[in-house]
């Protein structure tokens, strides 16, 4: 069994305070991939409001954490969360990239880290980020749920 430092490609102090910033964020999002149903849950859930964006061909639901953090979940006309983007405090990247999650572990640990950003392409999975502890800036779209009209450099 691989070591958490090695899956998280990073230095074991590094992972282990990822580690406890994924696990102490009490956020709940809608998953990338997910229904945006899951969204409507977490407001209610959560007491928060989400204000909804109208594009073209999509919609941008976008909410506050209670420790400021933005995050932003592009829905496809078809219901689907195709894109997340945040800003702020850390997100709790299990949560928002769900069952993209271990993609994206995988990816990270054979993917070299140059200062303080990432950038991971596994095929359909897109994730960028950078930043540090106390602000970051990223995103992770998946490439086969972008609807037709929609520029990767609209996902911000």
């Amino acid at each position: 069994m691989r070591k958490l430092s090695q899956l998280c490609g990073l230095g074991l102090r590094s992972c282990v305070a990822l580690s406890v910033l994924f696990l102490l964020s009490p956020q709940s999002f809608a998953a990338l991939g997910d229904d945006v149903s899951s969204i409507n849950a977490d407001e209610a859930h959560r007491n928060t409001s989400v204000r909804v964006t109208a594009r073209e061909y999509y919609s941008i639901h976008e909410m506050q954490t209670e420790k400021g953090t933005v995050i932003r979940q592009y829905v496809s006309p078809g219901g689907r969360v195709f894109a997340i983007a945040w800003q702020g405090f850390s997100p709790d990247l299990q949560r928002l990239l769900g069952d993209h999650f271990n993609e994206y572990l995988m990816a990270a640990s054979q993917t070299a880290h140059r200062g303080r950003g990432v950038h991971i392409e596994t095929g359909d999975l897109v994730f960028d980020s950078g930043g540090h502890m106390r602000y970051v800036v990223g995103r992770a779209f998946l490439r086969s749920q972008i609807p037709s009209g929609v520029s990767t450099d609209e996902l911000r």
